[in-house]
This record gives C-alpha cells, structure tokens and sequence, in this order.
C-alpha cells in the first residue's frame, strides 16, 4: 500500500521543516495524531525514536532512518507482518522563496500488509489530508504574524 498528499504552503522551507520536526507538537495542528512522545532529547536524528498514537489506530513506536536536515526524515515503525514508512519531503516551490513543496508518503509492506490496508487505507487517505490541512494552517499562521 502507497499514499501520499503533496501541497503548496504559502511559507519558507525553514519555517515547514521546523514545524515537521517538531514532532511532539503536531497534535496541536493535527487532527490525526492524539500524542507524540519522542524517546530522545536533542534535534531529531537518525535512530531517534517516538511513540505516536492515533485515533482509531494502535499506539506505534517509529523510528527515524533517514534524516536530510532541513528538507527531509523518513521514519519507520514494525509490528508484526507489517513496516510501515512514513516520509516527510520539504522542498523550496518554483513559487519562490516564501513558498514550500510538501510531500507526506506512507506505505505499508509486508505479508499483513494487504489485509490491514483493506481495513485502514480510506483512514490513512483522511489522516494524510487532515496533517495537509492542519500543516499549511498552521505554517501560513505563522507566516502571517511574522
């Protein structure tokens, strides 16, 4: 299973990036996340780990293999006969300066990963669009009391 969302926010790519990595506060402009609690201190980094809980959805541990700073971190949580991948892409927009490219990615890979995917992928489909929503709001907010 593969979804993603990509959008335009109307902010600088610094400004999205540190709201991505700030992961612990993404309740606050999302409605698909109920808490996230990193298990480390310190920037995000590779091998960092965070326990995320959703509604609907099993509280799940992730843990961060890929980190470019300032545009990318891609995150990876197990569970039996399932890996799912989240990815987190910010990139400057033909826009201009003030203008940022997201791209939000999850998949879903592994024997179970078909059956669960019958069940989840329409949640996972409104989770993606509600952290767009909640992402461009929040980062245009902040843009606007600058």
């Amino acid at each position: 299973m593969h979804d993603e969302v990509e959008f335009e926010v109307a902010a600088p790519v610094e400004q999205v990036w540190n709201l991505l990595v700030d992961v612990e506060r993404w309740p606050e402009w999302s409605e698909s996340m109920t808490s996230v609690r990193r298990l480390g201190t310190g920037p995000l980094a590779v091998g960092e780990r965070a326990v995320v809980k959703q509604p609907k959805f099993p509280e799940m541990t992730w843990e961060v293999t890929e980190l470019a700073e300032g545009s990318s971190f891609v995150w990876v949580s197990r569970s039996p006969g399932i890996t799912t991948t989240g990815g987190h892409y910010v990139t400057p927009s033909v826009g201009g300066a003030q203008t940022a490219t997201v791209r939000l990615t999850i998949d879903q890979n592994g024997p179970g990963a078909k059956v669960v995917g019958l069940f989840t992928n329409s949640l996972t489909r409104r989770y993606l669009q509600l952290e767009r929503r909640g992402l461009t709001a929040r980062a245009e907010s902040t843009t606007a009391q600058s």
